[in-house]
């Protein structure tokens, strides 16, 4: 029974303690202490953010990218930087504040233009752009590299273009220039070979659309240079861009003058005359109120003479007695001098006294538009297409009869 004993206690004892040797092994792997792991000297050294998940050893010798840029270089075009901007970009604010307000475009010397067409325009003719706003890098390629190298670009969310946008369907693209002078702009080698001795004076010109389609025909008839009165709406409102479509930067205007301002923008020797609503061939109303277009012939025979309700606004020390009576005329008859000039009255307001002054005063005539019985006037932009190109058409004619008595052969 002892030594029965004595075997089953011996396989019940582990095998590391079945001899001595064995035992004291086991003892020694028992106590020994773990081994510590020593990470690279670049891991010791960052401190592990709050809430960080610890990387794994594949993640720490997997190279990591750098952060990204602030400016990336446009592929379409290695020489040019731009930024992305950043959520809440506080230059966004300035693009509606520029677009709204006449007063900050006045004191900040800023004007905003939106789309491809009207920038390019504006780069050509050598306006200094500041800012512009894209939604995809392709903006830039139809953009002149040169022009745009000096601005700062920023790359914005089309859904953010959009939101400012005043477009129905906006392209994408949006600038901040500086305000234009028109003694420093370089227009198109096109238009200056084109140009003929027409100039446009707009009295009281309110209706954006209106001073836009009046600016688009001036640069088509290829006026000399368009003058506006302190009584027009802004030149560089967003309204009268678009409804320009680009006429800014093709034919010189020069905005915000009063009457004695206009004269002296004017050159020696022009005869200065005025779009009229009195039908010279009609009965006149007893109260004319003379407009920039066209007529309803309703009234006694002309001469005419304009009541001083035609623009009470516009009356001053003079009042009443200083408004002349001028000879009147169809549009279509030959009244186009070399050099000349057209003031075309606001719809609601019509011509002031000053523009009858002043068309008075270089022997000037109304030019009349006559229309169907019953219509009142003429669409002020429509009228100052008319009697436009009714002028640039008399011009014309009057160079080509000048150039072929030149060339007739002298008799001896």
């Amino acid at each position: 029974m002892a030594a029965l004993g004595r075997a089953w206690r011996a396989l019940l004892r582990p095998r590391g303690a079945r001899g001595d040797a064995g035992g004291r092994r086991g003892v020694r792997a028992l106590r020994r202490s773990p081994v510590r792991v020593l990470q690279p000297q670049s891991a010791r050294e960052r401190p592990q953010s709050p809430g960080e998940r610890p990387q794994s050893p594949r993640e720490r010798s997997e190279p990591q990218p750098p952060p990204p840029p602030a400016v990336e270089r446009c592929a379409a075009a290695p020489g040019l930087w731009y930024e992305k901007a950043a959520p809440g970009d506080r230059r966004m604010g300035k693009v509606v504040t520029i677009a709204k307000s006449k007063k900050f475009r006045d004191n900040h010397g800023k004007i905003l233009l939106e789309g491809h067409r009207l920038i390019k325009d504006a780069l050509e003719a050598g306006a200094v752009p500041q800012t512009l706003f894209f939604s995809t890098v392709g903006h830039l390629k139809l953009l002149p590299e040169a022009e745009i190298k000096q601005a700062s670009l920023v790359k914005v969310k089309f859904e953010d273009i959009k939101t400012w946008s005043d477009l129905v369907t906006p392209q994408g693209l949006l600038g901040i220039f500086s305000k234009p002078d028109p003694a420093k702009m370089s227009y198109p080698a096109a238009q200056l070979n084109n140009s003929l001795p027409l100039l446009l004076i707009c009295d009281n010109i309110r209706d954006p659309g209106n001073l836009g389609t009046i600016l688009r025909s001036a640069a088509g008839a290829g006026c000399e240079k368009v003058l506006l009165t302190k009584g027009c709406v802004d030149l560089w409102e967003p309204k009268v861009l678009r409804a320009g479509m680009g006429a800014h930067f093709r034919v010189p205007v020069i905005a915000n003058l009063d009457w004695e301002s206009v004269a002296t923008n004017l050159p020696d020797g022009i005869q200065v005359c005025v779009a009229d609503n009195n039908d010279p061939d009609v009965p006149a109303r007893t109260t004319s109120v003379p407009r920039g277009a066209g007529s309803a012939p309703d009234s006694p025979k002309a001469p005419v003479k304009s009541s001083p309700k035609a623009a009470p606004e516009h009356e001053d020390e003079e009042g009443a007695a200083g408004i002349p009576e001028l000879a009147a005329q169809h549009y279509y008859e030959d009244w186009a001098q070399t050099p000349v000039a057209v003031v075309i009255g606001g719809e609601t307001h019509g011509l002031s006294p000053a523009a009858l002054r002043l068309a008075a005063s270089t022997g000037g005539r109304r030019l009349v538009i006559p229309v169907v019985p019953g219509v009142d006037s003429l669409n002020s932009a429509i009228a100052a297409s008319i009697v436009l190109f009714e002028g640039k058409r008399q011009l014309l004619w009057r160079h080509k009869q000048e150039d072929d008595r030149q060339k007739l052969p002298v008799s001896g």
